[in-house]
């Protein structure tokens, strides 16, 4: 691996094994039998197996060296370890913004064709949130801001309130990587996997994509996009199959 020349090297991996022990209620991943750390020196435990299984295949997955860019899963245990006990509300009022200002609200101007593409796709997300969530949002055309209703902005913050740590994490994460809260919630309930919330949120730049072509750099971009929206599908499953 060459490192450029003001680049910080990662460290070699120093691992051979990588397995899941669980002790008392939790699980922690063990590097040649020994339990790694978080950056907050905190015990890297969940309380799932199926959290402790997405991330001893990310430690597996390191080869010569770690490159913790690719362990989304642990990088995301990392923060509700290490973040979240100071951060939950600021979190909370995070997710409740983006359902304030969510992408599924805001139609394009045009073209037809691109309008139509979004109402096929969101409308129906919109029908689900409104009759599994009891969140009537609404819709307009263009980027100017539009309020929510006051109640249905007030029943996402009690959602939300009631989701433990891991889920908050997830949610906020997946809120921010699809500029909605929506797909979030839908991801978390199994309405949507992690390539249909993706696709969801990159309808108009899919669009452009089709008009005009796609570079290596933006693709390598979508799919990182594609990597953490199939973690954080993942993620919720383990978290809804306890």
């Amino acid at each position: 691996m060459a490192v450029k020349r003001g680049e910080i090297q990662p460290p070699r991996r120093f691992y051979s094994v990588v397995t899941v022990a669980q002790s008392s209620s939790v699980f922690t991943i063990q590097l040649d039998g020994r339990a790694p750390k978080t950056p907050g020196g905190a015990e890297l435990a969940v309380p799932l197996r199926g959290l402790a299984d997405m991330m001893a295949a990310e430690w597996s997955a390191q080869q010569d060296f770690i490159e913790f860019s690719d362990m989304p899963a642990t990088r995301l245990v990392n923060t509700v370890l290490d973040g979240m006990p100071g951060a939950r509300a600021d979190t909370e009022t995070s997710i409740v913004q983006y359902a304030g200002s969510d992408l599924l609200c805001y139609l394009a101007d045009g073209p037809a064709s691109l309008v139509q593409r979004q109402l096929s796709a969101w409308t129906p997300l919109l029908g689900w949130a409104r009759r599994d969530l009891g969140l009537d949002f609404v819709q307009t055309a263009g980027i100017v801001h539009r309020a929510q209703p006051a109640l249905t902005l007030a029943s996402v913050a009690e959602i939300v309130a009631r989701a433990d740590d891991f889920a908050l994490t997830g949610l906020a994460f997946a809120a921010s990587l699809f500029g909605s809260a929506i797909l979030g919630l839908a991801l978390r309930e199994g309405f949507l996997d992690g390539e249909g919330a993706l696709d969801a949120s990159r309808l108009e730049e899919a669009f452009q994509e089709e008009r005009w072509g796609i570079d290596a750099e933006a693709a390598a971009r979508t799919e990182l996009l594609r990597r953490d929206a199939t973690m954080l599908e993942h993620w919720f499953t383990a978290l809804r199959q306890g």
